[in-house]
Protein backbone atom coordinates (compact mmCIF):
# COMPACT_ATOMS: atom_id res chain seq x y z
CA UNK A 1 0.00 0.00 0.00
CA UNK A 2 1.32 3.24 -0.74
CA UNK A 3 0.43 7.11 -0.20
CA UNK A 4 -0.93 8.87 2.92
CA UNK A 5 -4.45 7.42 2.33
CA UNK A 6 -5.64 3.16 1.98
CA UNK A 7 -8.24 3.11 -0.53
CA UNK A 8 -10.14 0.34 -1.79
CA UNK A 9 -8.06 -0.11 -4.73
CA UNK A 10 -5.26 -0.63 -2.21
CA UNK A 11 -7.18 -3.41 0.02
CA UNK A 12 -8.23 -5.21 -3.25
CA UNK A 13 -4.53 -5.28 -4.17
CA UNK A 14 -3.55 -6.34 -0.60
CA UNK A 15 -6.25 -8.97 -0.71
CA UNK A 16 -4.98 -10.28 -3.72
CA UNK A 17 -1.22 -10.52 -2.94
CA UNK A 18 -1.78 -12.49 0.39
CA UNK A 19 -4.34 -14.84 -0.68
CA UNK A 20 -3.87 -15.34 -4.34
CA UNK A 21 -7.88 -14.75 -5.35
CA UNK A 22 -8.65 -12.59 -8.67
CA UNK A 23 -8.54 -9.48 -8.48
CA UNK A 24 -12.34 -8.91 -9.28
CA UNK A 25 -13.11 -12.01 -6.65
CA UNK A 26 -11.24 -10.04 -4.12
CA UNK A 27 -12.61 -6.01 -5.38
CA UNK A 28 -15.95 -7.81 -4.64
CA UNK A 29 -14.83 -9.25 -1.52
CA UNK A 30 -13.92 -5.89 -0.15
CA UNK A 31 -16.81 -4.36 -1.44
CA UNK A 32 -18.84 -7.04 0.62
CA UNK A 33 -17.19 -6.84 3.91
CA UNK A 34 -17.69 -2.60 3.77
CA UNK A 35 -21.13 -3.38 2.66
CA UNK A 36 -22.05 -5.81 5.63
CA UNK A 37 -20.62 -2.87 7.89
CA UNK A 38 -22.17 0.15 6.64
CA UNK A 39 -25.83 -2.56 7.20
CA UNK A 40 -24.87 -2.71 10.46
CA UNK A 41 -23.99 0.85 11.34
CA UNK A 42 -27.44 1.63 9.94
CA UNK A 43 -29.07 -0.68 11.79
CA UNK A 44 -27.22 1.12 15.08
CA UNK A 45 -25.17 -1.72 15.93
CA UNK A 46 -21.45 -1.51 16.73
CA UNK A 47 -18.91 -2.88 14.44
CA UNK A 48 -15.95 -4.96 16.67
CA UNK A 49 -12.74 -6.03 15.01
CA UNK A 50 -10.64 -7.86 17.74
CA UNK A 51 -7.47 -5.73 17.53
CA UNK A 52 -8.14 -3.51 15.53
CA UNK A 53 -10.98 -1.13 16.96
CA UNK A 54 -15.01 -0.68 17.39
CA UNK A 55 -17.12 1.72 15.20
CA UNK A 56 -20.04 2.78 16.87
CA UNK A 57 -23.34 4.80 16.33
CA UNK A 58 -24.19 8.00 19.16
CA UNK A 59 -26.88 10.22 19.58
CA UNK A 60 -26.51 13.63 19.10
CA UNK A 61 -29.06 15.57 21.12
CA UNK A 62 -30.49 19.33 19.49
CA UNK A 63 -27.94 22.00 20.60
CA UNK A 64 -27.43 25.67 20.08
CA UNK A 65 -24.60 26.36 18.37
CA UNK A 66 -23.44 29.27 15.92
CA UNK A 67 -23.14 30.31 12.50
CA UNK A 68 -19.13 30.53 12.06
CA UNK A 69 -19.51 33.31 9.64
CA UNK A 70 -21.93 35.67 11.26
CA UNK A 71 -21.84 34.97 14.85
CA UNK A 72 -25.51 33.96 15.05
CA UNK A 73 -27.22 31.11 17.02
CA UNK A 74 -28.15 28.33 15.09
CA UNK A 75 -30.32 25.77 16.06
CA UNK A 76 -28.03 22.20 15.41
CA UNK A 77 -31.02 19.24 14.25
CA UNK A 78 -30.21 15.73 16.38
CA UNK A 79 -28.37 13.35 14.62
CA UNK A 80 -26.77 10.05 14.69
CA UNK A 81 -22.95 10.08 14.31
CA UNK A 82 -20.52 7.42 13.82
CA UNK A 83 -17.42 7.07 16.11
CA UNK A 84 -14.37 5.04 15.96
CA UNK A 85 -12.32 3.88 19.09
CA UNK A 86 -9.39 2.23 18.68
CA UNK A 87 -8.62 -1.29 20.32
CA UNK A 88 -5.42 -1.00 22.80
CA UNK A 89 -3.57 -3.81 20.71
CA UNK A 90 -4.26 -1.00 17.59
CA UNK A 91 -3.14 2.29 19.94
CA UNK A 92 0.28 0.09 21.01
CA UNK A 93 0.91 -0.82 17.46
CA UNK A 94 0.44 3.15 16.41
CA UNK A 95 2.94 4.16 19.22
CA UNK A 96 5.02 1.85 18.61
CA UNK A 97 5.54 2.97 15.00
CA UNK A 98 5.21 6.29 15.89
CA UNK A 99 8.29 5.94 18.47
CA UNK A 100 10.72 3.68 15.86
CA UNK A 101 10.19 6.45 13.51
CA UNK A 102 11.60 9.39 16.10
CA UNK A 103 14.55 7.37 17.32
CA UNK A 104 15.53 6.38 13.46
Amino acid sequence: MKGATVTRADLCEAVHEEVGLTRQDCSEMVERVLELMALALERGEQVKLSGFGVFQVRAKRARMGRNPKTGEPAAIEPRRVIGFRASQVMKARVDAALSAGKAG
